[in-house]
């Protein structure tokens, strides 16, 4: 099969980087950018070409002329708009109109006939329901101006990781893509139901991309995680205090696994129900949604019990990179909050390494371009 020898991306938003590890070493990284300074000294800290190709810069200030030409564009926008969380302002909220920023770039790019032949979007899942659908559209229209035909895939971290994440990939190219559509457990109620709100010229230009499910997982939460020694844990007093929080139906679930006699690992949100805070805890081998120390929901807990006691402590930020699939050779931020922020706003890298494998590198592959022709 012939293959480019290193096809060429642009990351935009790059955060800390983690779509260009998920990418691997097989992509050259053309250029990247992210205006936040956590995420920039992250992502330097972790690239040592950076300085030939990264831009501590918001993307409305960047000029197309400076853009590298490349097969993918990949952008992870703000997705705090986004976000069922969130005030839900769509794509005119300050943050994730942000996107526009990246589109103006991708326009004036294609004025020149160098955009790039692919493009992967991603965002929360919330993207497909924003303003009653209307912010979908509108993404798949610019999509569709450009020339571009596109299809959405809903794919759950938890799949490769031990990470509940489930997030909104929408791939967009001008290649031939018919011997890569198909059926797929990724087309979601969700997926199904933003495609039938769709006029139906953008219908036309949909593609049903059809990726199988991966290899099951084989980790679990538990073994995400530092030595018991190696912690620091919350006060008895503090542990008794979560549990007070917790309705009946979850704190009946502790006490099941406290008489098992087995170690148990849970992870634990405080969350409003009904006007009132209340802890819920998962022992289903998941973290929950990792999410930045200032996001919607609180910073996640760790529940461990262990002979006839639980325990609780927070989450370290690198046991939340490894829950987003990050080698433990990924330097982190000296501090905890600085950590979790660039680990909280990323893309778990197994994810868009399952994609650059079953569509990207199909894609940019000239032998399977020939066979796709339409």
């Amino acid at each position: 099969m012939t293959r480019k020898a290193s096809p060429a991306f642009l990351e935009f938003f790059a955060g800390g980087g983690m779509a260009r590890v998920g990418l691997g070493e097989g992509w050259t990284c053309a250029f990247a950018n992210d205006f936040d300074p956590l995420k920039a000294a992250a992502y330097r800290a972790n690239f040592a070409d950076a300085p030939e190709h990264f831009h501590q810069e918001d993307v409305w200030t960047i000029e197309a002329e400076s853009l590298p030409t490349a097969d993918l564009a990949w952008a992870s926008s703000p997705c705090q708009d986004f976000s069922l969380a969130g005030a839900r302002a769509g794509l005119t909220g300050g943050r994730s109109s942000a996107f526009f920023g990246f589109w103006k770039l991708m326009q004036a790019l294609n004025a020149k006939g160098r955009s790039p032949d692919t493009i992967v979007i991603e965002n929360v899942v919330g993207l497909l329901t924003s303003h009653d659908s209307r912010d979908f559209a509108a993404l798949c229209q610019a999509l569709s101006d450009e020339g571009y035909r596109f299809g959405a895939l809903e794919v759950d971290a938890a799949r490769f990781i031990p990470q509940s994440r489930p997030r909104i990939f929408v791939i967009a190219t001008r290649k031939p893509a018919a011997a890569l559509a198909g059926s797929s457990p990724f087309h979601t109620r969700a997926v199904k139901a933003a495609h039938a709100r769709l006029p139906a010229a953008l219908q036309a230009d949909w593609i049903w991309w059809g990726l199988a499910a991966p290899h099951p997982r084989n980790t679990d939460l538990a073994a995400m995680l530092e030595p018991d020694d190696a912690v620091a844990w919350n006060t008895p007093d503090r542990t008794q205090a979560l549990l007070a929080l917790m309705a009946p139906a979850h704190r009946a679930t502790v006490e099941a696994h406290l008489k098992s006699g087995r170690r148990a690992v849970g992870a634990v949100f405080k969350r409003m129900r009904s006007g009132q805070q209340r802890a819920e805890a998962r022992f289903d081998g998941l973290a929950g949604c990792l999410r930045t120390p200032r996001g919607g929901s609180s910073r996640q807990t760790l529940l461990v019990i262990d002979e006839g006691q639980v325990r609780s402590r927070l989450i370290s930020p690198r046991e939340g990179a490894r829950l987003m699939g990050l080698p433990d050779t990924y330097a982190l931020p000296g501090s905890q909050t600085a950590g979790l922020h660039v680990i909280g706003d990323g893309v778990a890298a197994p994810v868009v390494r399952w994609l650059a494998e079953g569509l990207l590198e199909p894609l940019i592959d000239s032998k399977s371009a020939s066979l796709a022709a339409e």
